[in-house]
């Protein structure tokens, strides 16, 4: 176990697009970290070990203190099984798990073994979301929407997990956004889903689900991966103090059309200062909320089936 004063040894599990795009940027520039291994089936990264399983790492590196498993959901659970049991805090990306039980019980297993579990819902840090809660908290809703549109193209070029049971299809990117709407709405609920499937394909690549409060607030979401050019990350909230627009995935906050908050997005290296603070104080953050919605719509929806799509 790392010293509060000495870096956390980690080892990354899943070398792909996330991992080179924003979680070794983010280790390198933090000192409470120190990268020591790697692994996976296909990439590599460079001046440290690499190993072909996650088995093969925790066997040759034991002294590893953490692992940050970035593989696709399906193949999540058992890497962080492995990773629990043999005393390392673990690090999930997003989605932290394929289902809602098993996350619960890596919860469970992170308890029992005295290490930290972290959730990571990387969209809920960027710039502009605190300020859109704090904002919300001070007046009374009277509607919300969210829109999430983009291009499954650019974002995901020739990924078939994310269109195999399991990879969620266009409920991946939309989770992210539902991050930010448990952070930052009231507790809502689903009432009604529609789930557009391409033929031949098992994830949906729309979906629309319509939300409402205890108090009968109503929210509504819509996602699509087929929309080209300009990118829709926003999230709108009607109140009793004006309309407010959280635009560019969480980036950019707007009332009544004045920007009032926009910064520079930094989301993962707060991510990883966020899970050093959790394996310091020896405690787990696991919120399971945004899956737990991502599923209810699975289980109420109704399922369309739209014309085959190809990469």
């Amino acid at each position: 176990m790392a010293a509060s004063n000495t870096p956390i040894r980690i080892g990354i599990v899943g070398v792909g697009k996330i991992v080179r795009d924003q979680h070794l940027p983010a280790l390198a520039k933090d000192p409470a970290y120190r990268l020591v291994a790697a692994a996976s089936r296909h990439g590599k990264v460079e001046d440290i070990p690499n190993y072909p399983s996650i088995d093969a790492m925790i066997d040759a590196v034991p002294e590893l203190d953490a692992v940050s498993l970035c593989m696709p959901p399906q193949f999540r659970f058992e890497a962080a099984v492995k990773a629990l049991q043999a005393g390392k805090h673990v690090f999930l990306e997003k989605p932290p798990g394929a289902t809602v039980s098993e996350v619960e019980l890596l919860s469970r297993l992170a308890a029992s073994r005295g290490v930290s579990l972290f959730a990571s819902w990387h969209s809920r840090y960027a710039p502009a979301v605190e300020a859109a809660r704090t904002f919300l908290a001070s007046t009374r809703i009277r509607s919300a929407a969210i829109n999430w549109k983009e291009d499954v193209r650019r974002w995901h070029p020739n990924q078939e997990w994310i269109w195999q049971p399991g990879g969620f299809g266009v409920l991946d990117p939309g989770i992210n956004a539902l991050s930010i709407a448990t952070h930052i709405l009231p507790a809502v609920f689903a009432t009604s889903a529609t789930l557009d499937f391409p033929e031949g394909r098992h994830a949906p690549i729309a979906a629309r689900i319509d939300f409402k409060t205890s108090d009968g607030i109503p929210v509504t979401a819509d996602f699509d991966w087929r929309q080209t050019g300009p990118q829709s990350w926003d999230i709108l909230a009607e109140t009793a103090a004006g309309s407010m627009l959280l635009s560019g995935g969480g980036a950019r906050l707007a009332i009544d059309g004045r920007v009032v908050h926009e910064e520079a997005e930094a989301e993962y290296p707060m991510l990883y200062r966020r899970f050093a603070e959790i394996v310091r104080a020896g405690v787990s953050d696991v919120d399971i909320a945004p899956l737990r919605h991502v599923a209810d719509a699975f289980m109420i929806g109704r399922h369309n089936f739209v014309e085959p799509f190809h990469d």
